[in-house]
């Protein structure tokens, strides 16, 4: 949560951040059923590897972070290939 002068405490550093993006971040954070630290922390994972690969469409960006968590969760299973 943000402290009187608009700072977010993010894993121990302290962010000051335009009115306007906690704003944002306070709006979507609840829809996302996160906090608005968690909310702005998405965005930047989302922002660093759009920057990193220009070439990759947010939806892909997503559902590749989507899948990563389904890994991680361990709600995945094998898939085998049936020869034709």
């Amino acid at each position: 949560m943000a402290n009187a002068a608009g700072e977010f405490s993010m894993g121990g550093i302290a962010v000051r951040l335009s009115e306007d993006i906690a704003s944002s971040a306070r709006a979507k954070a609840p829809a996302n059923s996160r906090s608005v630290s968690k909310q702005i922390e998405h965005w930047a994972k989302i922002g660093k590897i759009a920057e990193e690969n220009p070439d990759l469409p947010y939806e892909f960006i997503k559902g590749a972070l989507e899948g990563l968590e389904e890994i991680r969760r361990g709600e995945v299973s094998g898939f085998e290939f049936r020869k034709a």
